[in-house]
């Protein structure tokens, strides 16, 4: 694929209203209303999958206080927050995609991510509502797949990324991607701070997501027990397995130890079935005590609220932007 020329900055929409380049990821049944609210009034993009809400109508609702607690704020403040970027389920067992859909289209969203397949059912759509449309896409192929179909940028599941996640070293799929595309791209896996954050910059991403570092936050949905076991936890208690969704996961070892299972003989591929389905209510009974997060575990040493993570990070992004480096 020939590289695709950028002739604007897509981003400059509302690139001035972020504190940091950093996307809270969107994660299953721990990306909510508090969360998402935490990290837009601090100048991170606010991510969440629309399956965790129950329902479309409990979806209106979330975007709904959310609109309104972060129109509060600018009042209060006179800076606007960040981008709410809902996050879309694009394959065909998530039954309620149209309803959903349908729901973002009333709000008229910046920014939305696509995942699990091509984002081709929904682009023109939310084009036509004005949103840019990132697919998340875990090898070249289906970066390329993403593109053809009319994706205006890509967030790259590199190993390292927690939940189902890609197999390439972030390097190598950055400078690869970099090759045919010079639009948005986003670097997900393995961020755990701002010197992170800023070596994704350095390898020319855009915007990185945080996810793990996320998940141990006060405001975060996760079980309690969840979020002290990452703190417990080190990027040595990560396993990548396919066994409980028949996709390359990063799941916390201890979780399935305690959930009677021995990580080093697990069944085969996909025999455990686990969020095979969108049916939220299911998934979660299912997911409650098997828990996933990424290398950056190693990062997690303690649960701090939203406000504090980001202040930390953009600390660090400061420090390692004034950082010289000499031969």
């Amino acid at each position: 694929m020939p590289l695709a020329p950028l002739h604007h900055d897509p981003l400059s929409r509302f690139r001035a209203r972020l504190s940091l380049p950093l996307i809270a990821a969107p994660m299953f049944l721990v990306s909510g209303v508090e969360l998402v609210v935490a990290a837009c009034r601090n100048g991170v993009i606010g991510a969440f999958p629309t399956v965790n809400c129950r329902t479309p109508e409990q979806l209106d609702a979330w975007l709904g206080e959310i609109e309104t607690r972060l129109h509060r704020r600018e009042d209060a403040e006179g800076k606007p927050a960040a981008p709410v970027c809902p996050n879309l389920i694009v394959h065909r067992s998530n039954t309620r995609l149209d309803n959903d859909l349908a729901v973002l289209l009333r709000y008229k969203p910046e920014l939305v991510i696509t995942s699990v397949g091509s984002p081709a059912p929904v682009l023109g759509p939310l084009h036509d509502a004005g949103a840019l449309v990132f697919a998340d896409v875990a090898s070249i192929r289906h970066a390329e797949r993403a593109l053809e179909a009319g994706a205006d940028g890509l967030v790259l599941l590199s190993a390292g990324a927690g939940g189902q996640t890609g197999w390439l070293n972030p390097f190598a799929f950055v400078r690869a991607v970099r090759a045919f595309f010079d639009g948005p791209l986003v670097l997900a896996g393995g961020i755990s701070d701002g010197h992170a954050l800023r070596a994704a910059q350095a390898l020319s991403c855009d915007l990185a997501y945080m996810g793990t570092r996320f998940i141990a936050t006060r405001e975060s949905m996760a079980d309690e027990r969840y979020k002290a076991m990452l703190v417990q936890s080190s990027a040595d208690d990560i396993l990548l397995t396919s066994a409980f969704t028949g996709l390359q996961t990063n799941m916390l070892k201890p979780s399935i130890v305690a959930a009677g299972l021995d990580p080093d003989n697990l069944p085969a591929h996909g025999a455990i079935e686990i969020g095979r389905d969108i049916d939220v209510e299911n998934r979660q009974k299912r997911w409650r005590d098997i828990w996933s997060a990424g290398h950056a575990t190693s990062g997690v040493t303690d649960v701090l609220p939203v406000d504090e993570l980001i202040a930390r990070t953009l600390a660090e992004y400061r420090t390692s932007q004034s950082r010289d480096f000499r031969a």
